[in-house]
């Protein structure tokens, strides 16, 4: 019986020949992730260990980008322990303001994250680096504790789900639309500690982007990960990024999935997460009643990247954001910021009517940079749509493509560019 693309990769870092769904095992780590909200807990478990520093000083990650730039004094005290840390540490991938970035997006800009490797991270969408055909999860902070200490953490190896993508998608139609498709097609829990594992013709026609706004929700799906296969354009851009070696590895012929479904990518149409779950979609067409809006939000570790920005100044090249209407775009780094402005993106943005933000995850998590009051709606590019997500808990927030959201403040309510 063959194994799945994530089932050799645990079990190479196992040490082991061959592994199976359920079998629990000990993996050597390449990467151990953490951002502001997260370290802080798993440096105060680290010190209850009493070990002599970490791992390996180049092999963990250290991003401040949930409440950066700091917001309040526990923010701060939060991203001061971090630093602390860091410093203390000499951890080499520790990025302060300036150089900071929203953490999903950054790893791989920077080159931390290769084809092979295994990646874990105290936030659960630390599953976007399988768009690279790594296999990545989101852990708690205990583990990350551990992980730092030790280099090592211990998984069930999880079962797969395949995806067949076949075709093309029409104008207007993204990532996010076929990661809805499927969350809305399978439900939240649908996937749970399961691989989500992409394949099929239709993958050579999408982007990186793409392809990280895939994997980034497949926790929404309940997916332990989500994985793609490393072609060409993968190859490409790990060469472009990084430095280091990275290894590729191809699901067995015979390799076994507790379910499989075939999406033609050429008949989705954009789609909506309607509050209060990830699941609950509704293609453009299926609106029959105006969803009016108060506000948008296009960024976040989902859609914060370049081509998310190049769409949205798209749809917002010479048309005015509707009055009344709060528009906050979110560079997802700092260099997606710089080749936004150097593209005139940031410019189409401010003559619209939006605001642009430093690279931080605030208005996503209901941090800040965004809070919602009672009885208002949003629609966003981020992840998660549920009660009090972004603010009061009598709020609304509607996931959508950057194509949609960007229509969106255009209009006042739920549109699509094609509607314009």
């Amino acid at each position: 019986m063959g194994m799945t693309m994530t089932q050799k990769i645990l079990a190479a870092h196992a040490g082991l020949e061959y592994v199976e769904a359920g079998q629990l095992i000990e993996a050597d780590l390449d990467l151990v992730l953490g951002n502001d909200i997260t370290s802080p807990v798993a440096i105060h478990e680290m010190e209850k260990m009493k070990v002599d520093g970490v791992f390996h000083k180049d092999k963990i990650a250290l991003v401040p980008d949930h409440f950066v730039p700091n917001k309040d004094i526990k923010s701060a005290e939060h991203c001061k322990c971090v630093r602390e840390f860091a410093r203390k540490n000499e951890i080499t991938n520790y990025f302060e303001v300036g150089q900071m970035g929203i953490e999903h997006a950054l790893l791989p800009e920077k080159g931390l994250t290769v084809a092979g490797d295994v990646i874990i991270g105290a936030d659960s969408h630390t599953c976007t680096y399988g768009a690279l055909g790594a296999f990545s999860t989101g852990v708690g902070s205990t583990d990350m504790a551990a992980g730092m200490a030790t280099g090592k953490a211990w998984f069930k190896v999880p079962s797969a789900i395949k995806f067949n993508l076949t075709g093309k998608l029409n104008k207007w139609v993204s990532g996010k639309d076929i990661i809805l498709h499927i969350i809305g097609m399978i439900g939240v829990d649908g996937a749970l500690y399961k691989s989500m594992e992409f394949v099929g013709d239709g993958i050579a026609s999408l982007s990186m982007d793409d392809r990280f706004t895939i994997a980034n929700m497949a926790i929404e799906a309940g997916g332990k990960n989500g994985i793609f296969p490393v072609d060409d354009l993968a190859i490409e851009y790990m060469k472009e990024h990084s430095s280091r070696e990275f290894k590729v590895y191809e699901a067995d012929e015979d390799a076994v999935y507790d379910e499989e479904y075939t999406i033609d990518l050429s008949t989705l149409r954009p789609t909506i997460a309607f509050p209060h779950l990830p699941e609950n979609t509704k293609t453009i067409d299926e609106i029959k009643e105006p969803v009016a809006i108060d506000q948008v939000v296009i960024g976040s570790c989902t859609n914060g990247r370049l081509e998310d920005m190049r769409i949205a100044a798209e749809v917002l090249k010479g048309r005015k954001v509707k009055e009344g209407i709060r528009c906050i775009v979110i560079p997802a780094t700092q260099q997606i910021y710089l080749d936004a402005m150097e593209a005139g993106y940031i410019k189409t943005f401010i003559e619209a009517g939006a605001v642009v933000s430093t690279p931080t995850c605030g208005p996503c998590l209901g941090g800040y940079m965004g809070i919602l009051a009672e009885g208002e709606r949003c629609i966003s590019t981020t992840n998660r749509n549920f009660v009090g997500r972004m603010g009061h808990v009598n709020s609304e927030v509607y996931l959508a493509s950057p194509a949609v959201a960007a229509a969106s403040a255009v209009t006042g309510q739920i549109s699509c560019p094609c509607q314009l």
